[in-house]
């Protein structure tokens, strides 16, 4: 009976989960560096306000696809990327699209932390400043204040937003970008290991941090951790040597992979 309640159960998730959207759709995406191919005909759709996990060995590709997804590799030399992606159905590489607004709308949180020299009001309020999201000072405390307590750091720094935000730990520091990431009102916010420069207190914190966002923001995370990947996305995707191996919801790709590269990474058999 247990078996054909968990069945059950897991066959509606599916159900429930395949009624979701797309918010973002890659399909056939390569990237080259030089002559140097780096991802080979990715097709991978990311769901609206659901984690994706995207795991794999070093080298594997997994934080190329997470940088094309916003043209981050635009800054790269040498680099470029064919194929096509969409955001809400608009080629996010046609030339006619602003990139600025696009990172806007796909906002990024790097490995290190790596806030402004200024203080944690100027952090937060950079980028609405940049895009005019608020027309008085008043405007600008309250999207600040939001960003803030969004990224579960207000009550830790309320009583000093004017001081600089290089001098909070780690931990902080990685929610001082995530708040600033937000304070832009992005749909979709790229993390590429976000986690891998903080203690496991800080750690907990931003996992905590990001199954909160994912009500409001459609979120991809670059991980390393297996154990990560399982605790906060809802679809993991595995990367080996460029490829897309698989890509399925995280209860599954962790219990019963499709792909033997997947059970054999999982395992710690390589990576």
């Amino acid at each position: 009976m247990n078996m054909l309640t968990e069945a059950a159960v897991e066959k509606a998730l599916d159900q429930k989960m395949n009624t979701i959207p797309y918010k973002m759709i890659g399909q056939d995406v390569s990237v080259y560096y030089g002559e140097k191919r780096a991802l080979f005909d990715v097709k991978l759709n990311i769901r609206e306000n659901t984690v994706t996990a995207l795991i794999g060995p070093s080298g594997c590709g997994k934080s190329t696809f997470l940088r094309s997804l916003n043209r981050m590799n635009d800054t790269i030399d040498n680099c470029r990327v064919t194929g096509k992606i969409t955001l809400d159905g608009d080629d996010i590489y046609d030339p006619d699209i602003d990139v600025v607004e696009l990172r806007a709308r796909v906002g990024m949180v790097f490995q290190k932390p790596n806030p402004f020299p200024k203080s944690i009001y100027e952090n937060v309020a950079y980028g609405p400043r940049i895009h005019g999201l608020a027309k008085a000072k008043a405007d600008m405390d309250v999207i600040v204040e939001q960003s803030l307590q969004r990224a579960g750091l207000w009550n830790e720094v309320k009583d000093r937003v004017h001081e600089g935000g290089t001098g909070l730990s780690g931990g902080q520091q990685q929610r001082l970008c995530i708040a600033r990431a937000i304070a832009v009102s992005p749909e979709v916010i790229l993390m590429d290991e976000p986690c891998s420069a903080l203690d496991p207190i800080a750690t907990a914190k931003v996992e905590e941090l990001i199954h909160e966002l994912r009500e409001a923001y459609t979120i991809v995370i670059v991980t390393h951790s297996m154990q990560q990947a399982a605790r906060v996305s809802q679809r993991t995707a595995m990367f080996h040597l460029g490829n897309l191996v698989e890509e399925n919801d995280t209860d599954k790709m962790f219990t019963n992979p499709d792909d033997p590269r997947t059970q054999d990474y999982i395992m710690g058999r390589f990576g």
